[in-house]
């Protein structure tokens, strides 16, 4: 008989873990989209840089070279979805010669809300400095 005491005892408790547990798993679940969500604009950033480096790499001038690098980073920014708040780039292409090296920084401003989707305060700066080895058989100078 003591059996069956014990089973009317724990009648409905399962129901009372889930509602203790469901709200802990939620926020679990909340905290890894948030984290990929970040993980995921720190490649972009990281993208868009190695990308921006890339197209400055490919220029004769260092004027041409630093219009390349800002119009391709903005463009895989906006591309890519990431909601800069401010960017800038900056690009050395003082050793822009055969055989030389471009490097290309993007600095972008990111709130959290933008990312997370739900609210969450405060924001992220990204930075990120990619290096392109300028073509030694390239044409020109």
């Amino acid at each position: 008989m003591a059996m069956a005491g014990r089973a009317g005892e724990e009648r409905g408790s399962l129901a009372v873990e889930l509602s203790v547990l469901a709200p802990a798993l939620i926020a679990f679940m909340f905290l890894v989209v948030f984290a990929g969500r970040v993980a995921q604009a720190e490649s972009d950033v990281r993208s868009a840089a190695h990308e921006a480096a890339r197209a400055a790499s490919l220029r004769g001038s260092a004027t041409a070279a630093e219009a390349a690098a800002r119009t391709t980073a903005g463009q895989n920014l906006s591309t890519s979805g990431v909601a800069c708040g401010s960017s800038t780039v900056a690009v050395d292409a003082s050793d822009l010669r055969p055989g030389g090296q471009v490097a290309v920084t993007v600095r972008c401003r990111t709130s959290y809300a933008d990312l997370a989707m739900f609210g969450v305060p405060g924001s992220r700066d990204f930075e990120v400095t990619a290096v392109e080895v300028v073509d030694s058989y390239r044409g020109g100078s």
